[in-house]
């Protein structure tokens, strides 16, 4: 909560209405309450964190009353009977020249790609998460040109963008004005959305780009790709979803309407294509911020060449 100096009103942040608690706080139970525990729980670990003390009806309330944003709810019961709060989640720290932290959501992985759902054959993208908690190549990513910052030059002629809004505007218009700290926002809403939604399975996901996979898709797919690699491309992916009969590759950006990260997706979607072996037509990228979503399929960006 905060005051001020002059009228020596409080109020909470945010864009949530007639609250006696601040939004953080809700946001926090409620992500406390969508890890696995139960309410009484929720109560003890908010008085620990935040020294303020609430019931249990209160968060069952918020609970329903953002069950329309926070899509999770759905599906918790389900993974609360095979994970535990403390297994539901598996992370890692990443030293590639600053500190990422990659993670993963098991319940929604075994859900949504269970055998015989409109996503079973996207199964691969489980091995490849969970390989890289292991078996990320880390000296790739410390000397090696990072996506973000490669100067590629993509034919855009047939790729049409999508502008919209969707659940990914909504739980950020939702979360960021709780953010003070702008250097926090993409860990708080990375933490918000894979513990929240029904859909985001990892964030911060590490993924490289070797010449031999750029040789492989220009000459055996034929796929028209403008770069010159001597050494690997790498990046890390904000957020991984999995919805609507693809993988879903998102990226934050605070000015998302006036900034067209399509090269850096396009790369991302290549890597993570030939790393899982999943086609390139599986794959949707998007970038977006509370004020919109901007959506294309990166296969448009790098159409076959005509013979």
């Amino acid at each position: 909560m905060f005051s001020c100096k002059q009228c020596f009103r409080v109020f909470t942040p945010g864009n949530v209405k007639g609250k006696v608690f601040p939004v953080a706080f809700i946001l926090d139970a409620l992500s406390l309450y969508d890890q696995g525990f139960s309410a009484p729980a929720c109560v003890r670990l908010l008085k620990e964190r935040h020294g303020l003390a609430v019931s249990d009806s209160a968060i069952e309330t918020w609970v329903k009353e953002f069950a329309s944003v926070c899509t999770y709810g759905r599906m918790r019961d389900q993974v609360r009977r095979i994970y535990s709060p403390q297994q539901v989640i598996r992370r890692a720290k990443l030293y590639h020249r600053q500190v990422y932290e990659y993670a993963l959501h098991r319940g929604k992985l075994d859900l949504l790609l269970a055998p015989k759902t409109e996503h079973a054959h996207l199964a691969p993208i489980r091995s490849f998460l969970e390989n890289m908690l292991l078996e990320c190549p880390h000296a790739l990513f410390r000397n090696t040109d990072r996506a973000s910052s490669n100067k590629a030059d993509f034919d855009l002629a047939q790729t049409m963008i999508s502008a919209k809004q969707n659940a990914a505007t909504r739980l950020a218009s939702l979360v960021l004005p709780t953010v003070q700290d702008n250097y926090k926002r993409h860990e708080t809403l990375q933490n918000f959305f894979l513990l929240n939604d029904s859909v985001t399975v990892a964030v911060e996901v590490p993924i490289f780009f070797l010449p031999e996979d750029l040789i492989h898709m220009q000459e055996r797919l034929d796929f028209k790709i403008p770069l010159q690699m001597t050494e690997a491309i790498t990046g890390h992916i904000d957020f991984l979803q999995v919805r609507n009969g693809a993988i879903h590759i998102l990226d934050y950006k605070p000015d998302a309407p006036t900034n067209k990260p399509i090269q850096q997706l396009t790369i991302y979607a290549l890597a993570l294509s030939r790393l899982t072996g999943l086609r390139l037509y599986d794959f949707k990228c998007a970038w977006f911020n509370e004020d919109g979503y901007f959506e294309f399929f990166p296969l448009h960006v790098v159409h076959k060449l005509k013979r």
